[in-house]
């Protein structure tokens, strides 16, 4: 299953944003994927990413899924470092 991030918007900040998104991206899965199926999350096209979105967002995803995550097209440098954060 492929998330499109940029679907979210291009500038993301905000833990209420990142929270809310994750509340779309959780009606949009739920009982979608497989347990083995990975959850890729495609930041292509993505301008900013704050830390604290990241945070919300991807925290959020992790405890409610146990699916595999990754992430693509990670090159832009406020993308990678908010990942960072995260650990992803």
């Amino acid at each position: 299953m492929v998330l499109n991030i940029k679907d979210f918007g291009e500038i993301l900040m905000s833990r209420p944003a990142g929270k809310e998104a994750f509340s779309m991206a959780k009606a949009y899965i739920i009982g979608t994927p497989a347990k083995d199926e990975t959850i890729s999350l495609d930041f292509k096209d993505v301008k900013v990413l704050a830390p604290s979105w990241a945070d919300e967002f991807i925290t959020n995803l992790k405890s409610n899924f146990s699916n595999p995550i990754v992430c693509l097209n990670t090159e832009n440098e406020s993308v990678s470092q908010s990942l960072k954060f995260v650990n992803l």
